[in-house]
């Protein structure tokens, strides 16, 4: 079967998944995953792991750790989600992501043991759209076979489709409030389910963070006999800047953190990187040395958070801050980074989910306008509910009719000197098409 035909299979279970309305009609559980890896011969169980859960920062975290994996030899794989432009970026064994022969082969194999379970009546359904992936990813990656693989979890953590791994480390990177519909309403809820991911005698790598969240934690560790592993000593110092490198001690040296990834922000997910790195080389024999630390920091590939690039005469930074910390760490960025030319426009959307109104009262009124752009999705906000939380901010905004639209309306009488580089920003779904047409050859759409 091909590339193609596994792409509209998958995406067949995403209208399973949502119903158009944005909330979920499945119920999350582990059950249909433990029930589909057992014919692909438990393949979770055939390489050791990292699981990584948290709000915001687990991604780069993640690509940052793989990356310093991989920079000391050892085959690494890397499971992220979601994607921006293609959905074989989800699998990527040593930075690189799966070719699409692959992808089919390995997709088409987890697809038939399912309908196999289906037709034996031990699973009712087909797996959802990750449970699938996730089952892929774990085959690939035990076939590869990879030395060890970084797992980000989907959402939460208890019950995310990634749990049925017995990792030698988990990282918890900062927690807020998001998925609120399905993790709880407040920080110790949803810290509760994204400690689901801990393991009795087993190792937290985290950093202090948000009270409730730290609470939690401790009492979920606690309660597991779980050995803490601060990530503090690998903070640079007070002050350190939002771009330039910094010195931290690891492994009994110095060692000089230059990370592709910007802003004060990802000083903590590059430390958390860094004290996993450190704890699988003393306390799990993994070949972890100082200048691949280095190395695998300023390797590491993440797009589209604070990403700075140029095109069509332009300059731009990407990134998908889709919820209200996310907003609040691009805004503190903007302010760091581009004091001497801030950016006076915003290409923005998110989904209909999203705290709409909190997004815009913190990001818009930091730019002289706004250009809304339709996404494709069918958990979209309606350019109507945008334009209104546009006004209600009192920020001139247009909306464009597509992500094309919008690009060539932000480079309208545009003078970078002037006006700074133009920030593309909210939903992964905005940021993906608009990175892919500035960058992927899809100029000839604008």
């Amino acid at each position: 079967m091909s590339y193609a035909a596994a792409l509209e299979q998958l995406n067949s279970l995403v209208s399973e998944l949502y119903s158009g309305t944005g909330h979920a009609r499945r119920k999350f559980s582990l059950d249909e995953i433990r029930v589909l890896v057992e014919p692909l011969g438990h393949p979770e169980r055939r390489f050791p792991s990292v699981l990584i859960a948290g709000t915001n920062g687990k991604g780069s975290t993640a690509a940052t750790l793989a990356s310093i994996l991989t920079a000391s030899g050892l085959r690494t794989g890397l499971y992220t989600s979601p994607h921006l432009t293609r959905i074989n970026e989800r699998i990527r064994i040593d930075r690189a992501e799966i070719q699409d022969d692959a992808f089919a082969e390995s997709y088409f194999r987890v697809h038939d043991a399912a309908q196999q379970l289906v037709l034996d009546g031990r699973l009712h359904q087909l797996p959802s759209y990750f449970e699938m992936l996730t089952a892929q990813a774990f085959l690939c990656f035990a076939e590869a076979p990879v030395d060890i693989a970084v797992l980000e979890v989907g959402m939460g953590g208890r019950l995310d489709a990634t749990n049925i791994v017995d990792p030698l480390l988990s990282i918890v990177t900062d927690i807020s409030l998001d998925h609120m519909e399905w993790l709880g309403s407040t920080i110790a809820e949803i810290t509760r389910e994204k400690a689901g991911i801990l393991r009795p005698l087993g190792t937290l790598v985290t950093l202090p963070q948000h009270p409730q969240a730290n609470q939690v934690l401790g009492e979920v560790a606690t309660s597991l006999d779980v050995r803490g592993v601060s990530a503090v000593p690998y903070m640079p110092g007070i002050g350190a800047s939002a771009t330039e490198p910094y010195p931290i001690r690891a492994l009994g040296t110095t060692v000089e953190v230059d990370s592709p990834l910007k802003g004060v922000h990802q000083h903590r997910n590059v430390a958390l990187a860094i004290a996993a790195a450190v704890e699988l080389q003393e306390n799990h024999g993994f070949p972890v040395r100082p200048e691949s630390i280095v190395a695998g920091i300023r390797q590491t590939v993440w797009p589209a958070r604070l990403e700075r690039v140029s095109a069509r005469g332009a300059d731009w930074i990407l990134d998908v801050a889709h919820n209200p910390a996310g907003a609040w760490a691009l805004r503190a960025a903007l302010r760091d980074t581009e004091a001497g030319s801030p950016p006076q426009t915003l290409i923005f959307s998110c989904l209909r989910d999203k705290p709409i109104a909190e997004l815009a009262q913190t990001l818009f009124p930091v730019f002289d306008r706004v250009i809304f752009a339709p996404i494709h999705s069918s958990r979209a906000a309606s350019l109507d509910d945008l334009l209104a939380a546009g006004e209600a901010t009192g920020t001139h905004a247009v909306a464009a009719n597509s992500v094309a639209e919008a690009l060539v309306l932000a480079m309208t009488d545009h003078d970078l000197h002037v006006n700074g580089p133009i920030v593309v920003s909210g939903s992964l779904y905005l940021v993906g098409e608009a990175r892919s047409l500035l960058l992927d050859g899809g100029e000839a759409r604008l």
